[in-house]
């Protein structure tokens, strides 16, 4: 089941196949087991990069897992 449309707004943001594929993956590991709360964070990150809050890269950065 899909949730939301993330893929569209990924497409009007520009954000190349490879970075979403990292995002996506990124994202995924945060939320496992929820695929409602996975494809809203994901959309919220489109919308953000859309909307020039953050870049791709930033995304990516701060999606990064912090290792102690």
């Amino acid at each position: 089941m899909k949730y939301f449309n993330y893929r569209k707004v990924a497409r009007e943001a520009k954000i190349p196949a490879g970075k979403l594929d990292k995002l996506r993956h990124s994202i995924r590991d945060e939320f496992p087991t929820d695929d409602m709360m996975y494809e809203l964070h994901l959309l919220r990150a489109c919308m953000a990069i859309k909307d020039g809050y953050i870049t791709v890269d930033e995304a990516l950065k701060s999606e990064s897992p912090v290792k102690a």
